[in-house]
This record gives C-alpha cells, structure tokens and sequence, in this order.
C-alpha cells in the first residue's frame, strides 16, 4: 500500500496512516471487503512502530472504515452513503476553514470574506 508518511509534520504518523487509508476508501482506490496489509508489514513498509499501525487500524474500525477478523486479517468495511458523505462534508468544511484563514491573515473583514463568498456562490 502506498502511503506517505511525513516525519517533519505536526500531524502524528498514525494519522497520517489514518487519513490517507481513509482517503483512499472514499475515493475507491481500495475497493470495499479489500484485505489491508497487516499491522507488522505496513509497520514493516513505511518504517514507524507496528504499535503505531495498531492504533491507526483501531481508529479506522472505531470509524466504521474497517472490519478487523481475528486471526485473518483487517477489511474494508461496506461504507453507506450516508458515512460517505459525512466525510465528504468534513473534508469541504476543512477546506473552507483554510480559505478564512487565509483570508483573514490577509486582512479582510468577516464582511469581505461573506461578500466573495456570495459572489463566488453566484458563479456558474
């Protein structure tokens, strides 16, 4: 599985293993029932603790992203429309959160930022 693991971030690695696996479910690069890689190879493959991979897989099945089997491995899980688009929702409130970052690091007023956003709206 190709993941890549920034050690520099400010984002610990098994989220970085969690969002990007996350990633790669919602956009179908694995597919659903798909068997992942084991704690020990996917420590093994990107260099970080099998502890660390440990706790990556239990947030993505606390999730509902994976279904560990004891003994057999860990699986992607039958995702629902509605889960799909929670994380779609999440992913965009992000995004817009940046852009008012962004936009107030810039100086603008709440009322500069509403405006464009207003206007961006509009746009075909």
């Amino acid at each position: 599985m190709s993941l890549i693991i920034n050690h520099s971030s400010m984002q610990p690695i098994y989220d970085q293993i969690v969002s990007q696996i996350k990633d790669k479910i919602m956009h179908g690069e694995i597919k659903e029932e798909s068997m992942l890689p084991s704690v020990r190879s996917l420590a093994k493959e990107l260099k970080v603790s099998a502890l660390t991979v440990k706790k990556a897989y239990d947030s993505l099945e606390l999730e509902g992203f994976i279904v560990t089997v004891h003994g057999k491995g860990s699986f992607v899980a039958s995702i629902n429309q509605a889960q799909k688009m929670e994380e779609k929702r999440k992913e965009i409130e992000e995004d817009l959160e940046q852009a008012i970052k962004k936009a107030r690091a810039c100086g603008m007023t709440n009322e500069e930022i509403t405006e464009l956003f207003a206007i961006i709206m509009e746009e075909p």
